[in-house]
């Protein structure tokens, strides 16, 4: 597999590192900022008085946002390119950062995290898009790097957290919003789309879209559980020191930048079917040690388990819905980008059904007990192993990278 797509990628994958650069910048802020939020949840469950149902009801809103947001992305795109919608997605949670952060009482909060969620919505529609559309012109799987981007913003932002415990969430706020706003100003990310002819719609398998999805969703419920409350089970459930509640997400995004690092090569090498299967199984031991954890430390042990299993499923989900979503639209880049653009940002949704039921669910049995709630994803992970045969790629290879034109940078 590898062997087939060497030569024809060293010159087109040179000639689009800037560009690759450009779309790893956008993950990363991304990452930052969500992880700047999540690790801060029991800092901001103090100061403003927020029970564990009302932090519930806050994702929730994020999550159906983030929804609404995606939505946008797909209306934006096949017209003024997802260029444009993940620049606007950018400058949005700019905006947040600077409503939440010095927000004086709650109903301020949760518009500034309305704004949020509709930010991450056009955010990781938008960079799917383009992060895919460069994949195909490269002609290798290349998501996994993308992803381990994001996780490295993840890192920066629990980083903050934890180099931060006694500094407001307004002195961390503010200065944290300057970074998606660089982000957005930056060059060099993919050239603007075309209107989708009528009927290019046709032709796209759904049925294996959806199955596809469904491993998506199964991720998105796992992920969101470790990084939304593995902080508060850390602080709650585990009782470790106040200052160390981050190092619930700090393991898991360690462990997930290392295998989306090297998730490029793995997927190329393996298979996707194979490194889903393996990584299912990892992520299942990494789940059971997080629920039986007496303590602390041996938490931070099954989150750092649990991050080198899982953290292949979203990257290799998206690869394989451009893929499926390529497949038939013959060589024409006018047909092409919007037909993938349009699926990516409709399988982005997957992503916030995972995240709202991850969230909300687990917040919503933790209640009783976050020991319990964190049973659920490992039972859920079982669905990957079936799952996995439909991340088959199709037995041509893609179009040469020869059949995209070179793209205006914008």
């Amino acid at each position: 597999m590898g062997t087939t797509a060497e030569p024809a990628t060293d010159g087109p994958e040179r000639s689009y590192s800037a560009t690759r650069w450009a779309i790893a910048g956008a993950y990363f802020a991304q990452g930052c900022v969500f992880l700047s939020l999540t690790t801060r949840l029991p800092k901001f469950q103090k100061h403003w008085g927020i029970s564990e149902l009302g932090l519930t009801g806050i994702m929730l809103l994020i999550v159906l946002l983030a929804g609404a947001g995606s939505f946008i992305a797909e209306t934006i795109a096949p017209r003024r390119g997802s260029a444009l919608s993940l620049r606007i997605g950018l400058l949005l949670v700019t905006a947040s950062l600077l409503i939440t952060g010095p927000a004086p009482d709650v109903p301020v909060l949760l518009a500034g995290m309305a704004v949020y969620g509709v930010a991450l919505g056009m955010v990781d529609a938008s960079s799917n898009m383009q992060a895919v559309s460069l994949e195909h012109r490269i002609g290798r799987p290349i998501l996994p790097s993308f992803y381990g981007a994001w996780t490295a913003g993840g890192i920066a932002g629990t980083l903050l957290t934890l180099a931060t415990p006694h500094l407001s969430v307004a002195a961390v706020s503010m200065p944290l919003a300057v970074l998606p706003l660089v982000v957005a100003f930056g060059p060099l990310l993919l050239a603007r789309g075309v209107v989708q002819p009528a009927g290019g719609d046709l032709g796209i398998p759904w049925r294996q879209i959806l199955l596809v999805g469904a491993a998506c969703v199964v991720f998105y419920m796992v992920d969101t559980a470790a990084t939304t409350w593995g902080s508060v089970y850390f602080d709650h459930t585990l009782h470790s020191p106040s200052g160390l509640v981050a190092l619930a997400a700090l393991p898991y995004l360690c462990a997930s930048l290392f295998t989306r690092v090297a998730g490029d090569r793995l997927a190329d090498h393996f298979g996707a079917p194979t490194l889903l299967r393996v990584g299912a199984v990892v992520a299942l031991i990494g789940l059971a040690v997080i629920v039986a954890a007496p303590d602390w430390p041996i938490g931070v042990a099954g989150f750092l388990v649990l991050g080198s299993g899982i953290a292949v499923v979203a990257p290799l989900s998206f690869s394989a819905a451009g893929v499926l979503a390529r497949d038939g639209a013959g060589d024409d880049p006018s047909v092409i980008q919007p037909r993938v653009d349009a699926v990516i940002a409709r399988f982005n949704q997957f992503n916030y059904v995972g995240a709202l039921l991850g969230a909300v669910l687990t917040g919503a049995i933790g209640t009783g007990s976050l020991r319990v709630a964190f049973a659920v994803p490992a039972i859920l992970v079982l669905a990957l192993f079936p799952l996995a045969k439909a991340f088959r790629r199709p037995a041509e290879p893609p179009a040469e990278p020869a059949a995209y034109s070179t793209p205006r940078q914008q």
